[in-house]
Order: structure tokens, then C-alpha cells, then sequence
């Protein structure tokens, strides 16, 4: 008997254990509206990450930093996650990826005046593209960067890539239609200032990311990704998308 009370008593401080977990994560700011501070909830994947994590019975800790350190210190399991990173074979050698978190639709944002759309890019000699510190651009891009037909500029953010277009010291930038319109907004610029190209460039997805060098990966995904398919499930993932977007 006294076994058995045992045993059942350590199965509870181990199911304790596992409902107390805390991960470490780090993000980045000035990524709205998905992560931010000052936004509400930090972010609408921030709260999406949150409560994913919280289905399954893990809290967490967020740390702000810049992305390359943020990516960099995840790299080498200084944080167990981070998170939202688009897939790029560069980083799929070094992270496993969760299923998407939101689905991205890539636009070209230039000044009303220059009104550039996607054939436009090919013949844009040293023209100058805004595309912030950190961020994996679309291959397409990357190779006209390598070409020398766009020169790219990193700022830290994309709010400074929108305030840079308002001063004509860059020329375009590519982001998700929420973020990019949100990044005008921020930097108090008048959208008609701007346009935004009539077709996306392309669709990519946002992920939450582990190190593979983290000894728990592949149970870290599993149970991010079970927590995201209950959200999901229930409609609270959908609710929490539509507040930011609508």
C-alpha cells in the first residue's frame, strides 16, 4: 500500500513539475504588429506563442533583443526558442521549425510617386531597398542584391525603413501587408504618401524556432504545435489574429 501511495504521490510531483515549466524565449521589437513592447499582449504572435505554450502547460520568459543576438544566443540554446523567423535553408540546418503561425503575404511598398510593382525590380539599377538587420529577404531578392541591381540598407527595424522612404534616402521596402501598413502608421506617415504593389510578391510563414542543438527539440516543437492545433481547435487562434487585423 505504502508503495503504491508512493507511486502515485511521485507521479504528482512529476505532473507538478511539468505543469510549472517555464521556457525562455527571445524575440525581437518593432516588429508590429506581431511583436512589441508597447504593443498589446507584446504582439499579436507573441500572445499567439504564449498561449500556445500555456495549452500544454508551459509558461515563459521574454527577453527583447536585437534579432541577430536573439537568433544567435537561441542558436546556441541560450534561450530554448524564439520566434517569428520565416524559413530559409540557412536556418533550417540550424533550428527545427514549428507548424506556421501566421501565413505572410509579401508586398513591395514604394513612394506613391514611384508606384513600383513586382516587374518593375528586374530593371531598378542601385536603387535602394530597406530591409532591417536580421531578416532572411525573398531569394529573388537576395540575388538582385548579390547582382548589385538593389542595394540594400539594415536598419534595425521596419519603422525606420518607412521613415527613410518619407525622406528619400531609400526607395522601397518588402514586407507583410499588416506589418508594412502598420510600420507607416507608426512612423506617423500618411498612407497616401505610399504605395503598396497590387499583387504580393510572395507568401511565406512565420514560425516559432528551436535549436537543434537544444537536447529537448524535437519535444519542444511537438508540444508548441499540439498547443497551436487546440488554439486553433477552439477558435482562439482566430480571435486573437482578427483583433490585430481587422
Amino acid at each position: 500500500m505504502v508503495g503504491l501511495w508512493g507511486a502515485a504521490l511521485l507521479s504528482l510531483l512529476l505532473c507538478v513539475s511539468v505543469r510549472a515549466e517555464v521556457l525562455h524565449l527571445a524575440t525581437g521589437d518593432d516588429y508590429a504588429p506581431f511583436t512589441g513592447k508597447a504593443l498589446p499582449g507584446q504582439g499579436m504572435l507573441t500572445q499567439v506563442v504564449r498561449a500556445a505554450l500555456a495549452e500544454q502547460g508551459s509558461a515563459i520568459t521574454l527577453d527583447w533583443l536585437p534579432w541577430n543576438r536573439g537568433y544567435l544566443k537561441a542558436k546556441r540554446v541560450e534561450y530554448d526558442a524564439t520566434f517569428p523567423y520565416v524559413r530559409s535553408a540557412e536556418r533550417e540546418a540550424e533550428f527545427l521549425y514549428s507548424a506556421p503561425i501566421y501565413v505572410a503575404e509579401q508586398y513591395i511598398f514604394s513612394r506613391a510617386g514611384d508606384h513600383i510593382e513586382l516587374d518593375d525590380l528586374p530593371a531598378m539599377i542601385g536603387w535602394r531597398l530597406c530591409y532591417p538587420l536580421g531578416w532572411q529577404p525573398p531569394v529573388a531578392i537576395q540575388q538582385m542584391v548579390e547582382q548589385g541591381i538593389l542595394r540594400r540598407h539594415s536598419p534595425l527595424g521596419l519603422q525606420e525603413c518607412a521613415r527613410l522612404l518619407l525622406l528619400e534616402r531609400d526607395d522601397l521596402f518588402i514586407a507583410d501587408r499588416n506589418l508594412g501598413d502598420s510600420a507607416l502608421q507608426s512612423a506617423g506617415a500618411d498612407l497616401a504618401q505610399f504605395h503598396r504593389s497590387r499583387v504580393p510578391f510572395q507568401s511565406s510563414t512565420l514560425h516559432f524556432i528551436v535549436s537543434r542543438q537544444h537536447p529537448r527539440a524535437t519535444e519542444l516543437i511537438e508540444r508548441f504545435n499540439r498547443g497551436l492545433e487546440a488554439l486553433k481547435a477552439r477558435g482562439e487562434y482566430q480571435r486573437l489574429i482578427e483583433s490585430y487585423v481587422e
